[in-house]
């Protein structure tokens, strides 16, 4: 995903107010104090790092208490069918269940599915194509009302309004009916009122999946939150968002968009239908903030928690944590990638070596420091498959030394590729950036010095961020406009070489707006490969193929990667049992925090 789930990222924020900056600048009363000799802090702070993919303070979790999340913004919507940022799909987990979600666990362990509404993971028949689930006894809605196969399956069907229900995954949609023959719930006009054929409900305890063609990743779209269960008769379509039904041990209290939110206990859900929500607190709230500064400046200060975006705290929060706060701090590996794509269709972006000399001319370690730097930034981008997905090698696979011999940039080589592309003197070129992300326009700016080394010389073009999709994504507009390089970033929908890779490497993605193909790769044997993958029941085998589709896009030189990105994010005092997972993209799995201190 792109603009949708890394829209949530907060925009650097303009000078702060007095107040702030001495909030800033004052040894916290609740943020962290000074440390001990583990590390760790007087105030009870768990020690850097100690979350990073561990467990920290799990016995000293309570039943009780309010646990506070200060946010940047808010959801793109509350929506199951509708939300598409990252800390959504997190968040969303209180008031809504699936039949399988992601385990519990720290790091890699999270990415593993597990039974949720369902008896166990799907009975899946020899050809791949039918899934069929067992729902648990005692699952109930916020009324007391039993969740039923129907209520999954309509919930499921709400996909199909794009019209109504726009900005949500449509995975689910393009797997069960790739031809469009239905027409969604709301248009639905057939005589049985069965809805999605490819969906049966034989009782109200058994959902069976029919899929026309295998897809071995399909459960994993079912642990999305888009196949959460919805009620028709609750449901308010547009202004579902607003307050949705519960189906999880929290419930919607209050809501104002844009301003706070509160979660209370849904007395009606019962732990022992739920093996994943252990539910701590009894209260849960989001404060929504305009300015990233007063944001940190209060998390620092103790009044919250954590950050619901968990996209690192802002340059004036972080270096204040990192000097005074660091037992607050984990600085996981966020699972996205930051990179430049090579676009084919802008010469001489045609010719591998005309790519290769960017590749080789650029000085890695100088884009890392425009990023951020190791912390705040990541390690550098060695190739274009996140290392928390399975498949992913990290810096392990370097095919142009771009963390080894050539971190600095290789001049000599990046001459020899000119040469073969028929340009001994270099070539000019557009790197096209959005103007709302301050640390894109600093990579831009130093991927600009180190290539005018080798003879490319680049002119930046900064344009509306918000106008992403009809401006990059639009292939004949970056013909017109010379955009040979465009800067970007980009993160998995679910942990699979096809929830990260399908849209940025398939051909069938490349379209003519809201394009995310961006290089406009046509490769028969990526595409076999992802028909091979996909087709694939083995998870050994999908792991090597994911492999050999990673290599065959670095082979073809249609990416430069900046950072594998690391994230540095902030966790209070208060908190216990918190660990981040791999399942969201290095954040802290929300669902199960609880609060040492529960007054």
């Amino acid at each position: 995903m792109t603009t949708q789930r890394t829209s949530g990222r907060r925009k650097q924020a303009m000078a702060a107010a007095a107040v702030v900056a001495a909030l800033l600048t004052t040894a916290a009363c609740g943020g962290g104090g000074g440390k001990d000799s583990n590390n760790g802090s007087k105030n009870g702070a768990a020690g850097f790092n100690a979350a990073n993919n561990k467990v920290a303070q799990a016995d000293l979790a309570k039943k009780g208490g309010t646990l506070k999340f200060a946010a940047p913004q808010d959801a793109d919507s509350w929506d199951t069918t509708r939300g598409y940022y990252g800390f959504m799909w997190n968040f969303a987990r209180y008031y809504s269940r699936q039949l399988v979600t992601n385990k519990t666990e720290p790091g890699k362990a999270g990415t593993e599915l597990t039974p949720d509404l369902a008896t166990g993971l799907a009975k899946i028949s020899d050809d791949g194509k039918t899934y069929t689930y067992t729902l648990r006894d005692g699952i109930t809605w916020e009324d007391g009302k039993p969740i039923t196969s129907k209520d999954i399956k309509y919930g499921i069907e709400r996909v199909w309004a794009q019209d109504v229900l726009s900005g949500g995954p449509t995975y689910l949609k393009e797997v069960l009916d790739p031809k469009g023959e239905y027409e969604g719930p709301y248009k639905d006009k057939s005589k049985d009122k069965l809805g999605l054929k490819a969906i049966e409900t034989p009782d109200d305890k058994t959902i069976v999946f029919k899929l026309p063609e295998a897809n071995s990743d399909f459960e994993e779209m079912l642990a999305l939150i888009s196949a959460s269960p919805v009620r028709q008769d609750k449901d308010t379509k547009s202004k579902y968002g607003l307050k949705p039904f519960s189906s999880g041990p929290y419930k919607f209290e209050s809501y104002s968009p844009g301003k706070d939110l509160t979660l209370v206990r849904n007395p009606e859900w019962k732990q022992s239908s739920d093996p994943i929500r252990k539910a701590y607190p009894d209260k849960i709230t989001v404060k929504f903030f305009s300015n990233a500064n007063d944001l940190d400046a209060r998390l620092i200060a103790g009044d919250y928690d954590l950050d619901l975006a968990q996209t690192s705290l802002s340059p004036q929060g972080r270096a204040t944590a990192l000097k005074e706060h660091k037992a607050n701090l984990d600085n996981p590996v966020s699972g996205y990638i930051r990179y430049a794509a090579l676009a084919q269709n802008v010469k001489p972006f045609d010719n591998i070596h005309c790519r290769k000399a960017v590749l080789y001319g650029a000085d890695h370690v100088s884009l890392q420091t425009a990023r951020g730097g190791p912390v705040a930034g990541g390690d550098i981008g060695t190739n274009m498959l996140p290392p928390g997905i399975p498949g992913g090698e990290g810096q392990k696979y370097d095919p142009y030394g771009m963390a080894g011999e050539n971190k600095k940039g290789n001049v000599a080589k990046a001459k020899e590729e000119l040469k073969a592309c028929g340009k001994p003197n270099g070539f000019k070129t557009k790197i096209a950036v959005r103007n709302n992300k301050p640390a894109e326009v600093a990579t831009a700016e130093s991927l600009q010095a180190s290539l005018k080394k080798v003879g490319i010389q680049v002119e930046i073009d900064q344009y509306d961020g918000a106008q992403n999709s009809s401006v990059v994504g639009s292939p004949s507009n970056v013909e017109k406009k010379g955009y040979g390089i465009i800067i970007m970033g980009w993160g998995a929908d679910f942990p699979s070489v096809q929830g990260f890779g399908l849209p940025l490497w398939h051909s069938k993605y490349i379209l003519e707006s809201a394009n995310n193909n961006y290089a406009l790769i046509e490769d028969k044997e990526i595409d076999g490969l992802f028909a091979d993958y996909v087709k694939t029941l083995d998870e050994a085998e999908k792991v090597e193929i994911a492999k050999q589709i990673n290599h065959k896009v670095m082979e073809g030189a249609y990416y430069l990667p900046f950072v594998f990105e690391r994230f540095l994010n902030w966790r209070s005092d208060r908190l216990a049992n918190v660990y981040t997972t791999d399942a969201y993209s290095g954040q802290y799995d929300f669902v199960n925090l609880g609060l040492k201190n529960t007054k």
